[in-house]
């Protein structure tokens, strides 16, 4: 059957590289779309779930003037106020979807929730700037020293600039655990990988599936081995994706791109994208022989060519490295004398 488009209006701005609109949804939830600048997602969707005696925002975005604007008109349009917001609950701290929540706890007195996984990899990143972690990281795989000037420069320098003032959790959520909204059942659903404690949100009477980033109903979401060397993101995210096969019935809610139908075929596909992915690899270093996980992710397939990625290099090569991760788990690769080689070597 596959993915059955629902936000059709989003789709359509999708297409045309504009925001979509403040749309009301079923079980009285409202999606507000917060831009994020001069970016190719270019906005997040922000859900307000209202409760008997106020609501919840879920992402409530990046933090920006635009997109403190765009969540206040999201607010009026659903007939609410900044004080009538009780509560923002973080699907995982990437400041897309995290950035606005300092300002808006501020402005409303909410509390803020997240998975415990979450805050601890938010606690431990205020510990230390991302230049130094981001330079480590790299070195470990072989990065030459051009390129990592080049992304501390960039990428880090932008990332100390947007984790610095993330807000910090009141109420942690775990798996199963309800949202404390009087008036509405909202449950808790931990499908880590693309995050440690990345939270999908079930509203089960309207039969809903907020998912933020884990399933996306065209892009692939980046599934990276942590700077904090936290292991196995990609075998948990594709446990996760299993996991949601058990709610297809529900509408999925995304924090990008457009509503849709289809959970368990979207699921199946990502799975299927990440075991040809798997196999890209084996068939790179059968080829090329002993690689760097920097010199393998150089000779993969990307959206464009190499050359033209950019800062995003350094999300290309943690995702390299979490599908090595998986494949030298399961014994199709291995590690000689710190290079990759393929199992028959």
């Amino acid at each position: 059957m596959g993915v059955q488009v629902l936000g059709e209006a989003q789709q359509a701005a999708w297409r045309a590289r504009t925001l979509p609109p403040v749309e009301r949804l079923p079980g009285g939830l409202v999606s507000v779309p917060v831009p994020i600048p001069d970016n190719p997602l270019r906005y997040t969707l922000t859900y307000l779930v209202p409760g008997d005696n106020g609501l919840v925002v879920v992402d409530p975005g990046w933090d920006s003037e635009e997109g403190w604007a765009a969540l206040r008109d999201g607010l009026a349009v659903a007939g609410a106020r900044l004080g009538d917001v009780t509560g923002i609950v973080i699907t995982h701290v990437h400041p897309d979807h995290h950035g606005l929540t300092c300002r808006l706890r501020e402005a409303s007195g909410a509390w803020v929730a997240m998975h415990p996984k979450e805050r601890a990899a938010l606690v431990r990143d205020k510990g230390t700037g991302a230049r130094e972690g981001l330079g480590r990281w790299l070195r470990s795989f072989q990065a030459p020293a051009s390129e990592i000037e080049y992304l501390l420069a960039t990428f880090a320098a932008e990332a100390d600039r947007h984790l610095a003032p993330l807000a910090d959790a009141d109420v942690l959520l775990d798996d199963g655990d309800y949202v404390p909204l009087a008036g509405r059942r909202l449950r808790a659903v931990w499908t880590p990988g693309h995050t440690p404690g990345h939270l999908c949100l079930l509203e089960p009477d309207a039969e809903l599936l907020l998912t933020g980033d884990h399933l996306l109903p065209r892009i692939s979401p980046n599934i990276g081995l942590q700077l904090d060397g936290d292991d196995g993101a990609l075998a948990r995210y594709i446990d996760s994706l299993a996991k949601l096969a058990e709610y297809d019935s529900c509408a999925a809610l995304p924090a990008h791109e457009y509503r849709f139908r289809g959970i368990a075929d979207r699921a199946a596909e990502l799975t299927g994208h990440h075991r040809q992915r798997c196999a890209e690899i084996v068939s790179a270093v059968e080829r090329l022989g002993s690689l760097s996980v920097w010199e393998l992710a150089a000779n993969l397939s990307w959206s464009r060519p190499w050359e033209q990625i950019g800062p995003m290099r350094v999300g290309a090569v943690a995702e390299t490295a979490a599908h090595v991760e998986l494949l030298v788990a399961t014994g199709d690769l291995k590690w000689k004398s710190g290079a990759l080689v393929s199992r028959a070597h």
